[in-house]
């Protein structure tokens, strides 16, 4: 996944999966339940199910993360917006 330098995803949940996110280039930060942090290359977090969270580029180059699901259910329709600049 690539997202665009002053970018962020929106702040959602999911009830039937987990994510492992690792970032693969730039810097990440990283919005999981109340903690907020950033993360660099080579490193990496995981999201559990149900975990409200939120992926954003403060950087000025792209960032690219490699995210795992794992889970009973991935379908896309499994993700919960609670705030979303796009409208979705």
């Amino acid at each position: 996944m690539t997202v665009a330098p002053g970018a962020q995803l929106s702040l959602q949940m999911h009830h039937h999966r987990a994510e492992h996110w690792v970032v693969v280039k730039g810097t990440a930060k990283v919005t999981c339940g109340d903690r907020t942090f950033l993360l660099s290359e080579n490193q990496s977090t995981f999201i559990p199910i149900g975990q409200q969270h939120r992926l954003e580029n403060p950087g000025k180059i792209p960032l690219d993360i490699i995210e795992v699901q794992s889970g009973a259910y991935l379908g896309e329709d499994d993700i919960e917006r609670l705030e979303d600049l796009y409208g979705r």
